[in-house]
């Protein structure tokens, strides 16, 4: 976990060993079912890690994955270049705790984006909403890149349950399918508020790492104006859910529309 700690922020770092303890929540919500090969199926221990090159070279690289946490790093001349892809999930995304609390390791990066569109004018309403239907999963789904055109992928595919070869897309979703040119409302027609707002939802997604190595800090009012927030399914809380951040060099998505919309993803 010091290897995995190199490559976040310290916010990043409590959010990841969070989502990975939410296992133990998981593993008992489900019963405590086993694999074949494994006494637990859910196991916050159930994490890998596997390097890239050589770490006494000048350049190499890391991924750390299992549930719902897929960190990738590149590391030249002992300074972390970059940290993507970075996929988060939660699954429950909320859990009570003692007093009326509750755990949301991805509440904010939810919340943000809801607010921003709840506090939108109709005519700019109508140009962020892509669809009354969420998609059942993020877009860009587990492709090694992404390109105009994508849609989401039906789970199988996903988890390589089905036949070798390019898998169908979810039908029904059209609407929500990647575009070269972003879709959505852009940041440059937002009041202050929302703009407000966009910074701190792109500082949940680019803050995950170190200081130093965020990109965060590109974002100038010229940068922030690229960029444009699309969303898909209801604005309440609690209800099916889907948006995505676009820009120059930018993607960033979030769904939360399993289980109840209580099993979120986010890259």
């Amino acid at each position: 976990m010091r290897l995995v700690a190199s490559g976040l922020s310290e916010a990043g770092f409590a959010t990841v060993a969070a989502v990975m303890g939410l296992e133990n929540v998981l593993d008992r919500a489900q019963g405590w079912p086993a694999r074949p090969y494994r006494e637990r199926f859910r196991d916050p221990g159930l994490y890998h890690l596997r390097v890239f090159g050589d770490p006494a070279g000048g350049t190499w690289g890391w991924r750390f994955g299992g549930h719902h946490v897929s960190l990738n790093n590149l590391v030249v001349d002992g300074r972390v270049a970059a940290t993507t892809p970075c996929f988060l999930g939660a699954n429950p995304a909320t859990t009570p705790l003692l007093g009326g609390g509750v755990h949301r390791p991805l509440g904010p990066t939810e919340d943000l984006a809801r607010d921003i569109v709840r506090g939108l004018p109709p005519e700019l309403l109508d140009a962020a909403v892509l669809a009354e239907a969420a998609p059942p999963d993020l877009v860009t789904a587990n492709r090694a890149t992404a390109a105009p055109g994508d849609r989401p992928l039906p789970g199988t595919a996903i988890r390589r349950e089905s036949p070798p070869g390019p898998a169908d897309p979810v039908a029904g979703t059209e609407e929500v399918a990647l575009a070269a040119t972003p879709r959505g409302v852009p940041a440059s027609a937002l009041d202050d508020r929302g703009r407000d707002l966009l910074r701190r939802l792109l500082s949940a997604y680019l803050d995950r790492a170190p200081a130093g190595t965020s990109p965060v800090q590109r974002y100038d009012d010229a940068a922030l104006d690229e960029v444009h927030l699309a969303w898909a399914g209801s604005t309440d809380p609690g209800e099916p859910h889907y948006y995505r951040l676009q820009g120059p060099r930018l993607l960033l998505e979030w769904d939360n529309t399993q289980d109840g919309a209580d099993h979120a993803h986010s890259v």
